[in-house]
């Protein structure tokens, strides 16, 4: 895992990130708050695991959640921007997905996780199939990607 890096990023940017997590449960933030000079780019983040709470706290859509799925790239770009909005951060990163072992439909399967990034005002999404591995190894790989692509886009600004 690249924390510290993405901390050490963050500073020399003087960028501040928050997270709206849902299938890893807080675990992108915990290993942001690993790094002890953490709190000089981040101020909070949510958890936000039931439909409500991402409705209620980082102003998803009832109609997007309807519309898509709660794990949608549309869902997790809304939680992406509204948990930057809320925490008045420059990164948002939301994350929804199916970690396993149930929860899974046909056309979702366990390990698909999305992801919404929004970056200092340009907002993207992705999808990723890290397949049956495991609940545990699903949200680890949800967040070292996570960190992977954020310090990605802000090594290209």
């Amino acid at each position: 895992m690249r924390n510290k890096e993405l901390v050490e990023a963050l500073i020399e940017r003087n960028c501040k990130i928050s997270c709206a997590e849902s299938c890893t449960g807080g675990l992108l933030a915990s290993s942001i708050v690993e790094v002890p000079a953490a709190s000089q780019v981040f101020d909070m983040s949510f958890v936000t695991y039931a439909n409500e709470a991402k409705v209620q706290l980082v102003e998803v859509s009832e109609e997007t959640i309807e519309t898509y799925g709660v794990v949608s790239e549309e869902v997790a770009r809304q939680m992406a921007v509204g948990c930057a909005k809320i925490a008045n951060s420059d990164i948002g990163v939301g994350i929804s997905g199916i970690a396993g072992p149930t929860g899974a439909t046909e056309t979702k399967p366990i390990g698909m996780v999305c992801f919404g990034f929004y970056i200092q005002g340009n907002l993207y999404s992705s999808t990723k199939y890290f397949g049956n591995i495991g609940r545990t190894k699903v949200r680890e790989a949800s967040v070292n990607y996570a960190i992977e692509e954020v310090l990605k886009e802000l090594k290209s600004v």
